[in-house]
């Protein structure tokens, strides 16, 4: 099981350096395409720290200098042209992605394949524009990504068995387990997290329990990691809104987003990266803990 010797990934967030920095202890070269310097440089940034943290931990089979000789940010779409995987890991905004997967495509070598990191928007839609729809496949990885075992692999209409079998490799090789789904609203992961997270909004909201009890009723009660409204700091509650959003247009009523949800978006208490959500975060916070309050 290897990866590509050269990987891509669009978008230098939480997410994007996640992916690379899997793919860099996995042995590959990473390319990170920012969309100017600013955020060239704080990609960078925080690369270097994933990689001198995961020394640090041991869990890296280089040293961190090693490492980062194999990692470069760019703002040059066509540095990505060299490589053998390309991952799409920018907002959850269709117009945005279809966008920056065509101009990623129309770069890639014809034996390259192409993966959006995409929670829950439809292959078929981000695949419509593009040249290649055999060689594009959803990778959705977890947040946070050093952290997370499982990478959902979802197929398309178009994508073919050899890249869904080359996905299962990578991930086996990033050291994460696999599931393939077919492309459907939400997939599996994101169609059954986010209708727990709902309900878990809906009874804050009816004053059912506190949210530190509904989490703990959920990390006890049925051995979640994390509770449903800890997670939901933790991806955005903007983030969530807009999956909820997508997802009530396609499957109905029972992704309703809830009044609690939309009003703390208005508001701009967005979770962990506004400080604020249904916890309180004190900044920095390294380790993925919040501090919580008893009126959220």
């Amino acid at each position: 099981m290897t990866v590509p010797s050269e990987v891509g990934v669009i978008g230098g967030g939480r997410m994007g350096v996640g992916i690379a920095h899997a793919f860099l202890l996995a042995g590959a070269n990473t390319v990170i395409l920012e969309r100017d310097a600013d955020a060239a440089a704080q990609a960078l940034a925080a690369i270097e720290s994933a990689v001198l943290r995961s020394v640090e931990r041991g869990s890296a089979g280089e040293d961190a200098a090693t490492l980062l000789e194999r990692c470069a940010v760019t703002t040059e779409v066509q540095r990505l042209a060299t490589v053998g995987l390309a991952v799409e890991a920018v907002p959850e905004d269709p117009e945005l992605k279809i966008a920056m997967l065509g101009r990623v495509e129309a770069v890639l070598a014809d034996d390259a394949w192409l993966a959006t990191n995409t929670s829950s928007l439809s292959i078929a839609l981000l695949a419509a524009g593009l040249a290649r729809p055999e060689r594009f496949c959803g990778l959705h990885f977890f947040n946070p990504v050093p952290s997370s075992t499982l990478v959902e692999i979802v197929r398309g209409a178009g994508t073919s068995d050899e890249l869904t079998d080359a996905a299962r490799d990578w991930v086996h090789a990033i050291g994460k387990t696999p599931i393939v789904v077919n492309d459907s609203p939400g997939f599996a992961s994101s169609r059954l997290g986010v209708v727990v997270a709902l309900e878990a909004i809906r009874m804050l909201e009816d004053g059912v329990a506190s949210a530190e009890d509904i989490d703990t009723a959920m990390v006890l009660g049925y051995k979640f990691p994390v509770g449903p409204l800890h997670l939901t700091d933790l991806v955005g509650l903007d983030v969530r809104l807009g999956i909820a959003e997508y997802l009530h247009g396609a499957l109905g009523e029972r992704f309703a987003p809830p009044a609690l949800l939309r009003e703390k978006v208005a508001a701009g208490l967005l979770g962990r990266k506004s400080g604020e959500g249904f916890f309180t975060w004190p900044e920095p916070k390294p380790t993925g803990e919040p501090h919580t309050t008893k009126d959220h």
